[in-house]
Order: C-alpha cells, then structure tokens, then sequence
C-alpha cells in the first residue's frame, strides 16, 4: 500500500511539474548565438503559442513509464540503507539517499534522455508543420539504441550519477533537518503543511546543491539531435559553454526549475499523506506522530521520486 501511494504522489508530481522541465530543458540547450526565448515566461508563451498547451507535456510519457521503477528503487535502497546504518542522524540520511541516488540512475539517465529528446522535437516549429522523428518515449529509445547502441542509450551517464547522489543526499538530510524542526502531532491542523513545506524546500535545497551539472546533462544529452555532435566529453561541453556564454551558463533555466521543485514535491507529498491516511487512518497517524524523531515512516520514504 505505501508503494501504491508513493507511485500515485509520483504521478501527480510529474502532471504538475512537467511543463516547468520542459521549459527548463528548452532553456538550457538553446543556442545562445540564436535563442528562440527571451525568459521562462516568454518560453512558456512561445511553446504554447506554437505548439498549443500539449507542447508542455512532450516528453512525460518517460518520467511515467520510469516513475514504478524509480520509486521502488529509491525507497527500497533507501530503507535498507537505513537499517543497516542502525542510527538515525542526518548525516545517516545522506547517506542513505546518496546511495539511493546512485541505484536509481539506472532507470533515471535513459528516461531522461528519451525526455530531452522528446521536448526538443519542434522545438520553434508551428505544431501544423512540426515534422516528429520519434513517436513515443519508448519509439525514441528505440531508435537510439538502433543508431547507437547500449552507450547511447545510457548518454550522460555520468552526470547523471554526479547530479543524483549528492542530490537525493542533500533531499534527503533537508527533509530530515526540517521535519525535526518543525514537528508533526497527529492532532496538528497543520500537519500536512507542514510536510508539504518540508517537501517543497527539500527539492529546491536539493536542485540548487546540483543543477549547474543538470544544466551539462541536458546538453550532452540533447547533443546529436538533428544528425549534428557538438561535445566530444562532459569537459568539452564544459568548457565551450563558459567561453560561449560565461559562467551565467549554469544558471539557464534554474527559475523554471525552482518554481516547478516547490510545486513538485508538494504534489506528491499531498497526495502520499491523503492517500495513506485515507486507506490506513490510525497507521497513517502513528507514521505522522513518529516521523519527527525516527524518520522511517512511510510519509518520508515513499515522497522521493525522480521529480526533484
């Protein structure tokens, strides 16, 4: 049951916050000699405009398809992680996420990649003349792994594994630090705010530990879109984006990725915390009642999915 409701609190973090990655994304990669957006609210009005409200949702059929398997991952990893550090500290906490991180990459870099890809597709085009190389999410790893084989499947790899371990570390202890801080009674009317607030903080503290290597991957892994390589390696895409457009460069797109990280993880917060203590009244609230001081409840373990 608590795996169901991670899954579902999962699904409603993607549906809020997809339009936000994909206006990041956009941001992110576009040419800077050439930029077809002014700003997030201008790429947000462009997108809309060109490619109607659906152009927003490009891509999500990845992050659904991976989100079972993520969560199953993070939280299982997670919880092991947990028993076999015996104590609960914060600094047990990071490292029990940073370990869940690691693990889920697996699943998190293909889904990612198909995601990029799939938010690229007409970038700038009228959605009447919109000419679409993939179908599908799953049409597009398809025809990677075709091209390219297992390694271009896994593109950006690496950055991936150096955004996620420290950032699901850095969720993870966040989370720990603010619900201490904050306590949560069963009785408390302001219960479920206060989980949202943590939730909501958590994932921001989380983006801005990690998103100048978020801005590398999503280049590396929209690098080859049109038949045409820019980056040799992750210190090749490096160093032309500083000498292209300065150190400004890893800042692309981090309002979009802010405003989405709050709306995100209170999504799925909401929706865990309803759902469990709906089906599990009196568990739900002994969960609730325990989690200030052990941390092991199902509230916390189930609200981290990839949606950071």
């Amino acid at each position: 049951m608590d795996f169901l409701a991670g899954c579902i609190g999962g699904a409603a973090g993607v549906l809020v916050g997809h339009p936000f990655d994909t206006v990041k994304v956009r941001l992110q990669v576009q040419s800077v000699d050439k930029p077809l957006y002014r700003g997030t609210y201008h790429c947000f009005q462009s997108i809309i405009r060109q490619e109607s409200m659906f152009g927003l949702y490009k891509g999500i059929g990845s992050p659904m398809m991976g989100l079972t398997f993520i969560n199953a991952i993070v939280f299982g990893v997670q919880g092991n992680a947990m028993r076999m550090l015996a104590e609960d500290t914060p600094m047990n906490q990071f490292l029990a996420g940073a370990a869940a991180g690691t693990i889920q990459c697996v699943i998190c870099c293909p889904m990612e990649l198909a995601k990029t890809r799939m938010q690229m597709q007409g970038t700038g085009e009228k959605k009447s003349s919109s000419r679409k190389v993939y179908k599908n999410s799953l049409d597009c790893l398809a025809r990677i792994y075709q091209r390219e084989g297992l390694r271009g499947v896994n593109r950006g790899m690496v950055t991936t594994l150096i955004r996620e371990t420290p950032g699901f570390g850095v969720y993870f202890l966040a989370y720990d630090l603010l619900t201490r801080s904050l306590g949560c009674e069963p009785e408390d009317p302001y219960m479920i705010p206060k989980l949202l607030f943590a939730g909501g903080m958590s994932g921001i503290a989380s983006w801005l530990s990690t998103y100048p290597v978020d801005v590398i991957k999503s280049r590396l892994q929209a690098d080859g879109v049109g038949g045409k390589y820019q980056y040799s390696s992750i210190m090749d895409c490096t160093r032309k984006s500083i000498q292209r457009e300065g150190w400004r460069v890893f800042t692309r797109g981090l309002t979009s990725t802010l405003l989405r990280a709050f709306p995100v993880n209170a999504a799925t917060f909401a929706t865990v915390t309803l759902f469990l203590l709906y089906v599990r009244p009196d568990e739900g609230s002994k969960d609730c009642e325990a989690a200030p001081a052990s941390h092991q409840a199902p509230l916390q373990q189930q609200a981290q999915p990839s949606s950071l």
